[in-house]
């Protein structure tokens, strides 16, 4: 938050006997000058506007003993339990704010660091849901999630108020609302579990790849995707990370590739995101094969802007748009759409070379190298799966 300093910001050099106040770790701290020494006095309490009046109090006296000879070296005299307890609370003059109100402030908080496609897939899902509820849930919590219920599923409630608890959080801790009446409550509701990973078997990839390049239907041309789907094969990058790519991340003998951006679907419109889902970027060694793939399909003299993989338009890939027709389509006719119950979608890709990948030997660090993962996801989402499906019970 953006408050008003008493003597001086915290840019710059204080004048001599002037009283500073800083946030030091979202707590304020009064610093100053004296008989050559510099002192740091924590006050113990938190960043906001009610605590600032109290601190410019005990600035004011810190900087009037200094000037009359009677200061307190010790800073006892100062301290928040028995200087600051002397000081007559300030009321505040703003009601407290309601949860619509403090959403509205953690989201335009939140918003600056977060992706477009958190934006609109995670915020704006929870300020619509927020709408449709008459009750405030910082003053009647239970009523709240009762209407919240009442407008949208239990899964979608859940995911809501997980977000609403983190918001109260942090208005808690910056003194914007005395309490959290929804810490904890969306652990009643049960949420939609993602599908396991579900993989391919080497056959069904290699008839996949081939079944995309010899695709000859009239007026669909979905040969022109088969390089994206090998890529996907072969690399275990994200659809987005793939569809994102530039040339001026690939090597100019394209034995490497530089994961760091992707195109994202916010709102069913195209945007790049200067990183990869989790922020990591990562380089990747291509095989031989995948080299001369891309190899194959690079320009004598690439625009280092352009994209690796393009539309038949020459356009940035629609994930969504083509999963819905070329790979459905494609994946139908070799009756693959679905397995174990799964619909499979072009993500399937990824969870197929991971998993072939440990089927090989690597190990879990490696493989999360490989595809910008954690060591403890890959071996959480597949390798204890992987495990538990080669164990058999012991005969008793």
């Amino acid at each position: 938050m953006n408050y008003p300093m008493f003597s001086q910001t915290t840019q710059g050099k204080a004048s001599k006997g002037s009283v500073q106040i800083k946030n030091s770790n979202d707590r304020l701290q009064l610093v100053f000058s004296h008989s050559g020494r510099r002192h740091y006095l924590s006050l113990g309490l938190p960043d906001n506007r009610v605590n600032r009046k109290l601190a410019e109090q005990r600035a004011i006296q810190i900087e009037l003993d200094i000037l009359s000879g009677n200061f307190d070296a010790s800073l006892a005299k100062y301290k928040p339990q028995s200087a600051l307890t002397a000081i007559t609370p300030i009321t505040p003059s703003e009601p407290e704010l309601s949860l619509k109100d403090l959403w509205q402030r953690y989201s335009e908080y939140k918003a600056p660091s977060a992706s477009p496609k958190t934006i609109n897939g995670t915020y704006e899902p929870v300020s619509a849901h927020l709408a449709k509820c008459s009750a405030d849930g910082l003053k009647d919590a239970v009523k709240f999630r009762m209407q919240l219920l009442q407008v949208t599923t239990e899964s979608q409630a859940r995911r809501t108020l997980m977000q609403l608890q983190a918001a109260c959080r942090w208005g808690v801790k910056r003194g914007l609302v005395s309490a959290n009446p929804l810490d904890g409550m969306y652990r009643e509701l049960g949420g939609t579990k993602p599908n396991p990973p579900m993989a391919f078997g080497i056959e069904e990839r290699d008839r996949l790849i081939a079944a995309f390049e010899t695709d000859s239907r009239p007026g669909m041309n979905y040969r022109h995707y088969a390089p994206l789907v090998k890529f996907l094969f072969w690399t275990g990058c994200r659809p987005c990370e793939a569809v994102g790519l530039r040339w001026g991340s690939v090597t100019e003998d394209c034995s490497r590739i530089y994961f760091q951006e992707s195109i994202v679907e916010v709102s069913g419109k195209l945007v790049r995101r200067k990183q990869t889902k989790t922020g990591a970027k990562r380089w990747f060694s291509c095989t031989p094969r995948l080299q001369t793939l891309l190899q194959s399909i690079r320009p004598e003299t690439p625009d280092l802007n352009s994209l690796v993989f393009a539309s038949v338009k020459g356009r940035a890939i629609s994930i969504s748009n083509f999963s819905d027709r070329a790979w459905k389509t494609v994946l139908t006719s070799l009756s693959l759409a679905v397995k174990d119950g799964v619909k499979m979608t072009p993500y399937n890709c990824r969870d197929t070379f991971i998993t072939l990948q440990a089927f090989a030997g690597n190990s879990s660090t490696t493989i999360a190298g490989w595809v910008g993962n954690s060591s403890e996801v890959i071996e959480k989402k597949y390798l204890d799966r992987l495990q538990l499906e080669k164990l058999r019970p012991t005969e008793i």
